[in-house]
């Protein structure tokens, strides 16, 4: 485009997202679902922290990287949900432009940190199972900061290149994003720029922070399933596979979306089913995680009963002592 069609072009302030349709009653059932996934999802995350923190037997690596875990997700669903939710309020489904790229640079930041500290928990569980008289002295408290401190520097210094290239191309219009939030391959097809070295980067950015993290992450698992495997009796298997079954169901349902949505070729047809395969790495993903560590951890299930018990103690204590 030259300068002087550029200039007959108008500049784009705002985008619109497209979502998952229009209506007053689809609006009105979207919101409730979205506002009771990001009700649950924050307070089972809270609660995952909370409980951590205040009970002593679960200051373990394992647990530490759960709870950085919980915090992410906390952040990941409040850069999207909240956003959506007003949309479907107020019916203004208009974003600024530099909000619209405030919104990727934390998505991008945060998926990237995901990606990395879903690797570093599976590392962890590969030490549990497969070199039990290492683990203490390997995954000790220096190194878990160091890796918790790594995989969030990681995350946000990675999409700052993106954020970068996108935020600097022209948008003329039109302006509506196929899609319910900010991502890089919706806002980069809006451009009436050259996109090519942009596309690029965000591939091959994309590229580098999940494939080298999946890779880790399934080779600790295939080391995990061999080991396993080679117990002798049928409870000592089921009994070490139970220590990271619940991990390995959050990472299969989180690179199963991820890998669906950026590997599959970007065509007119699945868009569609590519917003449906977003909605599981942004919205489910972290509703889901608590649940599944709060219902199939022994650990965590011990510690509840345990402060549920002193609860109702402490507070039939404070009746006996109304009367």
């Amino acid at each position: 485009m030259t300068k002087q069609e550029w200039k007959n072009k108008t500049v784009v302030t705002e985008f619109i997202f497209l979502g998952f349709g229009n209506g007053p009653e689809l609006d009105s059932l979207l919101f409730l679902m979205f506002l009771s996934i990001y009700v649950v999802t924050i307070t089972g995350n809270v609660f995952i922290i909370v409980l951590t923190v205040a009970n002593q037997h679960l200051h373990t690596p394992m647990y530490f990287f759960l709870g950085n875990l919980a915090c992410l997700e906390i952040c990941y669903s409040s850069n999207i949900l909240p956003r959506m939710l007003l949309s479907y309020l107020s019916g203004d489904r208009s974003i600024s432009v530099k909000g619209c790229f405030t919104q990727y640079y934390f998505f991008g930041c945060l998926a990237a940190a995901e990606c990395y500290l879903l690797a570093v928990m599976s590392y962890d569980r590969y030490l549990a199972v497969c070199k039990p008289l290492h683990y203490r002295s390997r995954m000790n408290s220096q190194l878990c900061l160091q890796l918790g401190a790594a995989s969030w520097i990681s995350g946000f210094l990675s999409n700052s290149i993106l954020t970068f290239l996108i935020s600097n191309l022209d948008f003329c219009g039109p302006n509506e994003i196929e899609h319910f939030f900010c991502d890089s391959f919706p806002m980069i097809k809006l451009s009436c720029s050259d996109t090519h070295v942009t596309g690029l980067v965000t591939s091959v950015v994309a590229g580098v922070c999940s494939l080298p993290p999946f890779l880790l992450t399934f080779s600790s698992y295939l080391y995990i399933i061999i080991t396993v495997m080679s117990i002798p009796s049928a409870t000592g298997r089921k009994k070490a596979f139970s220590t990271c079954s619940s991990h390995l169901i959050v990472v299969i349902l989180f690179y199963w979306s991820i890998l669906t949505v950026y590997v599959l070729p970007h065509h007119n047809t699945q868009i569609s089913l590519s917003k449906v395969f977003s909605v599981f790495y942004t919205i489910v993903t972290p509703l889901v995680n608590p649940l599944i560590y709060s219902l199939r951890n022994k650990e965590v299930k011990e510690a509840l009963r345990k402060h549920t018990s002193r609860f109702l103690t402490f507070k039939g204590l404070l009746s006996v002592k109304k009367k």
